[in-house]
């Protein structure tokens, strides 16, 4: 009975192959969708906010610590007309990123099994949530932090205003670096998950993870204190959290066989 049972999920994606080009036009089209989602959420920003709007936006956690009334400057030439329009860019990722996320899963599904079916897709919200909530972090806290704890050293005989072009850059990459390591919990759980890690073995590593997460904060923040602390703390609390959610997870993403094996035989 066993090895019937065996047989028919081994058989569950039999007949579903398709040919390499059939491949290929699935995967042009989910590219184009996706175009088609950023060209959407790019028009919808440039109505509202506008791209000078998304500038003010960001801006705010600098200007709250510059001298009243002073300004970011555009020392490029183009400046000006490339850093909004390179941030609405970004600004408009962000807000398709449920679509295009969306459209990876549509392409990757028709090859899954249906126990892998019913943990992928909540990973990939879980991951997009996750990255926004990396990013929120950075705009909201981060940037604040940082830049009172900058603006603290400024001499009294230097005007600190930024170029903008520069400031963009580095929240660009503060952004990349917070959106990935918010990511933990989702690495954590696919390691438990494909049998790569034991959950115990996550245990004993919590003290090497946290001297890893500091390293890592040093490499990817600015030589600030205050970003470095702000992105390896986050890092060891989403780590317990990933080792907490990964009993749950493999447990309720088992296979059929996987479930029948903890079961007793009659």
């Amino acid at each position: 009975m066993a090895d019937s049972t065996d047989k028919n999920k081994e058989d569950e994606l039999a007949g579903t192959e398709q040919p390499f080009v059939a491949h290929l036009m699935e995967l042009r089209d989910r590219l184009l969708y996706c175009v088609y989602g950023l060209a959407v959420a790019a028009a919808l920003l440039a109505f509202w906010p506008g791209p000078a709007g998304l500038i003010d936006l960001i801006a705010i956690p600098i200007r709250a610590h510059m001298p009243e009334g002073a300004k970011l400057i555009a020392v490029g030439v183009f400046s000006p007309f490339f850093v909004p329009l390179k941030v609405l860019g970004m600004t408009a990722v962000l807000l398709a990123l449920p679509w295009l996320m969306y459209q990876i899963w549509m392409f990757v599904a028709p090859g899954l099994y249906s126990h892998e079916k019913k943990f992928a897709l909540p990973l990939i919200l879980f991951g997009s949530l996750l990255a926004y909530a990396g990013i929120g972090f950075v705009q909201f806290f981060v940037l604040d932090k940082m830049f009172g704890f900058i603006q603290r050293f400024t001499p009294p005989s230097v005007n600190a205003t930024p170029d903008i072009s520069s400031y963009v850059e580095a929240i660009l990459s503060l952004y990349i670096a917070f959106g990935c390591a918010f990511q933990v919990p989702i690495v954590v759980m696919l390691l438990v998950r494909f049998e790569m890690v034991t959950i115990e073995k996550l245990r004993s590593f919590r003290g090497y993870f946290i001297v890893l997460s500091f390293v890592v904060a040093a490499v990817l923040t600015p030589p600030d204190v205050v970003s470095q602390l702000a992105l390896a703390i986050p890092m060891c609390l989403l780590y317990e959290v990933g080792i907490i959610a990964a009993r749950y997870f493999v447990k309720h993403s088992a296979a059929p066989a996987e479930e029948g094996a903890d079961s007793p035989q009659s």
